[in-house]
């Protein structure tokens, strides 16, 4: 790996943070799935300030993202860090790049004070978990992830 920088996302990279987006879509199969333009991400990570990105660039060029926002852990008592996609191009995994895009978020969320860094990944990314295991991330065992979205969260929220 050459030298491997970071930098936070501007409004100007929406195009940017939508064709990562596509790309992680694309390897966890899930690329029917993506509705996001460039208007809505400007809006809620920009505008309203609802998430933040970061890139992982190798000699100025940008070879992954990751993009996360503050949750909250009563029991601590503090904020955490949730990290919500972490994508780098397939030319540069195994370099060392997910790893310190990993180590940067942590330095992140230690220098805001927060007491934790979480994340899921699918069941079926074997070489993904094997990774997060190598750094010492521990799986939640006993916890499922549950979720509403359309239809069901319109009238879940009384809005038909």
């Amino acid at each position: 790996m050459d030298q491997l920088t970071f930098r936070f996302a501007k409004e100007e990279d929406c195009a940017l943070i939508l064709s990562f987006i596509r790309g992680l879509a694309v390897y966890e199969k899930l690329e029917d799935q993506v509705i996001a333009t460039e208007e809505l991400l400007k809006e809620w990570i920009f505008e309203k300030q609802k998430a933040e990105v970061i890139f992982a660039c190798e000699n100025g060029k940008e070879v992954g993202y990751a993009l996360f926002f503050h949750n909250f852990s009563t029991f601590l008592g503090r904020a955490g860090i949730y990290l919500e996609d972490l994508f780098i191009e397939p030319a540069y995994r195994g370099k060392g790049c997910g790893k310190a895009t990993l180590k940067k978020l942590a330095e992140i969320a230690v220098s805001r004070g927060c007491g934790r860094l979480e994340w899921s990944c699918l069941d079926w990314n074997r070489s993904s978990i094997d990774f997060y295991l190598s750094l010492g991330a521990e799986p939640m065992e006993e916890w499922t992830v549950y979720r509403v979205t359309g239809d069901t969260l319109r009238k879940l929220g009384g809005v038909d």
